[in-house]
């Protein structure tokens, strides 16, 4: 390496001074700004790399002016493609909070695009040892792209089905996707895979951490990954491992796969991680942000050599700074004007609403983003919780949040797992968990309900095993979860009996029918609308291996699942009482004012409050009286749609249910009933009683009864 800082080094690259603002490096079309946050370093020098060959370090040059405690310095001769990173001096005084070391090659917070992955080497997390031959390194990026007048979509939220997926594992075993594009965003804007999609009637795709992101060291050891991808590093840029293209084209790919999403009308949510960083502990790897300007970044325990830890990860962002703020804000307002996507989901938001210790719901976080004009108006979705002190926050999040419902997951497991004393909960759940959120004007959007998602059992294996089998992660099982309220239906993991295999199909089509009719935003977990297995693995996060990659090799018990979900979506789609954008009027659960929506027991009779209270109760039924509907569509249009009586039971008995105690001059009509693969009379009258048998669900239509001379 030339020091081109040296007039006798020949034709010597010079920076003039630049721009303090925009972060980043920056092409404008005649060269590049570079600008680097540090408010304790003394200097900070850019370091350019050969394109061609990232090992060799070409020019280093001291960034020559710091403007309200940024560096910067703008070469002329840059252009997109070029290779480099930092090395930012200062104390090494821990105690201090500063962990400053010129001889680490650092990645730029603000790198739009990954040159050279992370190769693990003592030299990465040893003081004073040169890591410039294993460091990751950025990219200059040029934003340029023909977006042909595609926009963020704004779909309404009472409109949402979320498809949560991992970009790699969707496709990477899809038959119909080109070898080549396999696991890849390419993939995923594959025909095939858009498809199925299209056919389910997705119209959202909540994608697993995209964002640059690192796998352990004690995880390449073993030879494994970080598969789940919750260890970012980089928040601008999209992970190269997903493109198609290679290390040049994952921006310029990912961008590709928006718009070809965006054309079906599905959105592109981010599930994005800016409570840590993949940089760990203190003991961990200097990489970034920590030899940048440690202090400002994370948050520091009192000790201020250690790192305060709210989510098992070794460190917390410093959301408390300006400048840590500012650079979650610049990377959401970044996906969101220049990527295109339509909103995120925050895992574990609790850690960010901290504003000093307690979680505050009125933090700067929140403030920032309620004013932003960009984030205001897309999708936010909080993970709400954390592992701090009071990280539970289920409904404590504001308006313009929704959030993952937990309790709803924990409550409709327990209802079909067949415990006592849930049927006033679960009420409450599938009428839109009015008790969380309809505080401070929020709606039933603000819950988005889920049974299962990546994190723990998918659904086939919520109903074939009682115990957590991870043993493939090298962990001896003692990773995961043990409470899952799982039941595997009386044999734990596969087996060849016949009437547990039919009991366990029968499971999974009650979750299905309880999800997708339940108000609020339902969110499915890719795979278990046809009974993907991970073959009792409940945390699958460094399992990039069959044991999480759908398998699309579909039996026909499989079949008939995905074709039962895909109705039970249409249903939902073309019914309005299933999806309201306010709670249901009067009391929520039980009432007998109450006008659009009354719950009964099997002998008709409307819930009192004493029955509400049974604990041996696992029986229900709920009306829905969709003429009872007081909304307007957002054209200002009434909206109406048919009634419903859904019949559920949890028990081991089968009961039958009297119909039409509350609704006469109508005969029904079931549409399903899980117990059975074909209805053979399916007409009932408002007399007749529905022999609903056990474990089981059924939905059934309203229909006036036209009287002669009417």
């Amino acid at each position: 390496m030339r020091n081109l800082e040296d007039p006798s080094a020949g034709h010597a690259l010079r920076l003039w001074p630049g721009q303090w603002s925009p972060l980043g490096a920056t092409f404008d079309g005649h060269g590049v700004n570079f600008a680097l946050f540090s408010e304790h370093a003394t200097k900070v020098e850019l370091c350019l790399f050969d394109s061609r060959d990232d090992s060799v370090e070409t020019h280093r040059l001291t960034l020559p002016e710091k403007t309200n405690q940024v560096w910067h310095g703008y070469l002329p001769e840059a252009r997109p493609g070029q290779v480099y990173g930092y090395r930012v001096h200062g104390p090494f005084a821990p105690a201090q909070g500063h962990r400053f070391d010129p001889s680490k090659l650092l990645l730029d917070p603000y790198a739009k695009a990954i040159a050279r992955d992370l190769r693990w080497d003592d030299a990465v997390t040893a003081f004073s040892r040169d890591s410039a031959a294993f460091a990751p390194l950025a990219r200059v990026v040029d934003s340029a792209f023909p977006w042909n007048g595609d926009r963020p979509l704004r779909t309404p939220w009472e409109e949402t089905l979320i498809y949560e997926l991992h970009v790699k594992g969707y496709t990477k075993q899809h038959p119909e996707v080109p070898a080549d594009l396999q696991g890849t965003y390419a993939g995923l804007a594959a025909p095939a895979s858009i498809e199925h999609l299209q056919a389910l009637g997705v119209t959202a795709v909540e994608l697993l951490p995209i964002h640059y992101h690192i796998d352990e060291r004690f995880l390449v050891e073993r030879q494994r990954t970080n598969y789940w991808g919750y260890n970012t590093l980089g928040f601008f840029a999209p992970d190269p491992r997903y493109a198609a293209s290679g290390l040049p084209g994952a921006v310029s790919e990912f961008k590709t796969m928006v718009r070809r999403l965006h054309s079906v009308g599905i959105e592109v949510i981010l599930d994005v991680v800016y409570n840590h960083t993949a940089e760990g502990p203190e003991q961990g790897p200097t990489l970034s942000l920590r030899g940048i300007d440690n202090a400002a970044y994370y948050r520091l325990a009192d000790d201020r050599s250690r790192y305060v830890d709210f989510n098992g990860c070794g460190n917390s962002l410093n959301v408390a700074h300006p400048r840590a703020l500012q650079l979650i804000m610049d990377s959401l307002r970044y996906w969101v004007i220049e990527m295109h996507v339509d909103g995120f989901r925050f895992d574990l938001a609790s850690a960010l609403a901290r504003e000093l210790w307690e979680v505050d719901r009125l933090g700067a976080f929140f403030d920032i983003i309620h004013q932003d004009p960009v984030l205001s108006e897309v999708k936010l979705i909080a993970e709400p919780w954390d592992l701090g002190p009071n990280g539970y926050q289920v409904g404590n999040f504001p308006v313009l949040w929704s959030e993952w419902n937990g309790r709803y997951r924990d409550c409709v497991r327990r209802f079909w797992k067949g415990d006592g004393g849930k049927v006033g909960e679960f009420a409450s759940r599938l009428a839109g968990s009015s008790d969380l959120y309809s505080r401070g004007g929020r709606s039933p959007s603000a819950s988005v309900n889920f049974i299962t998602a990546h994190d723990g059992f998918t659904l086939r294996d919520l109903v074939s095993y009682n115990s957590k089998h991870n043993e493939a992660n090298g962990e001896d099982n003692r990773d995961g979860s043990n409470d899952n309220d799982s039941w595997n239906c009386g044999v734990e993991g596969p087996t060849e009996d016949a009437a547990i295999g039919t009991l366990r199909a029968r499971q999974q089509k009650n979750f299905l029918a309880t999800l997708f009719l339940s108000q609020g935003v339902p969110m499915l977990l890719a795979g278990d609308e046809f009974g993907q297995t991970q073959q009792g693995n409940n945390n699958a996060y460094c399992q990039d291996s069959p044991i999480a990659w759908l398998n699309w090799n579909l039996s026909g018990e499989q079949r008939a699942l995905l074709e039962f979900a895909r109705e039970l979506v249409r249903l939902r789609k073309a019914q309005p009482v299933f999806r309201r954008r306010h709670f249901f009027q009067g009391r929520p659960i039980h009432g007998e004012d109450s006008k659009d929506i009354y719950w009964f027991k099997p002998d008709g009779v409307e819930m009192s409050d004493a029955d509400w209270n049974v604990g041996h109760a696992r029986c229900l039924g709920m009306g829905l009286v969709g003429e009872q509907i007081t909304e307007t569509d957002r054209c200002g249009r009434r909206v109406s749609g048919d009634s419903f009586a859904i019949l559920l039971n949890a028990s081991h008995e089968g009961v039958s249910f009297r119909l039409g105690a509350r609704q006469r001059d109508v005969r029904w009509i079931c549409l399903w009933d899980t117990a059975v693969e074909k209805i053979a009379a399916p007409v009932f009258s408002h007399q007749s009683s529905f022999p609903l048998q056990a474990r089981s669900l059924a939905i059934l239509r309203a229909e006036p009864i036209l009287h002669s001379g009417t």
